[in-house]
């Protein structure tokens, strides 16, 4: 699966006309995979799966999908995934955030498929620019340190060291799970 990365945020900044209170939002591409499942641990609820470049991949299937007993050996596993990062500057005095949210959402079919998201959004503030690189660096909470270069030197400087922005990441998997045909 893709790993979210913070590389997209070098893109927010490059969006002109950030003013306090809007916001941008960056999708991210979908990605689907599909992979053959070669072989099920029930006791661990541990799939290997044989992705299209013939490396296995091992997952676990979470407690809450209720249907892991209706995956076979040879059964063709698809998953979808999806990111967005949405950036917003803060007014000022506006209270940080710092919020972790997730679910699971079964298929209301009764097979085994289900949509899992994460969002995950904090508060950060500018602590260092520098206009000659060009470059920003952003401090959340609990020692999130996060440092770029931008690749807009018009939208970075309408930062100034002590903005806040908030940063809000959400991640969506799809899965579904078919016989062969």
């Amino acid at each position: 699966m893709k790993t979210l990365t913070l590389g997209a945020l070098v893109m927010t900044l490059s969006i002109p006309g950030l003013a306090a209170g809007q916001s941008k939002t960056l999708p991210g591409d979908m990605v689907t995979v599909k992979a053959k499942v070669e072989a099920i641990e029930s006791e661990s609820r541990t799939i290997n799966l044989r992705m299209d470049d013939g490396r296995i991949e091992t997952i676990v299937a979470p407690d809450e999908m209720k249907t892991f007993s209706q995956i076979k050996v040879g059964d063709i596993v698809t998953a979808k995934y999806y990111d967005t990062i949405t950036v917003r500057k803060k007014e000022p005095g506006e209270a940080d955030i710092n919020t972790w949210q997730k679910g699971l959402t079964p298929s209301a079919s009764g097979k085994p498929a289900a949509t899992a998201a994460k969002q995950r959004t904090i508060t950060a503030a500018v602590t260092a620019i520098d206009m000659n690189v060009p470059s920003i660096t952003l401090k959340g909470p609990k020692y999130w340190t996060y440092s770029s270069k931008v690749a807009d030197k018009d939208a970075l400087a309408k930062l100034k060291v002590g903005d806040k922005v908030d940063i809000t990441w959400t991640e969506a998997l799809l899965v579904s799970v078919v016989p062969p045909q």
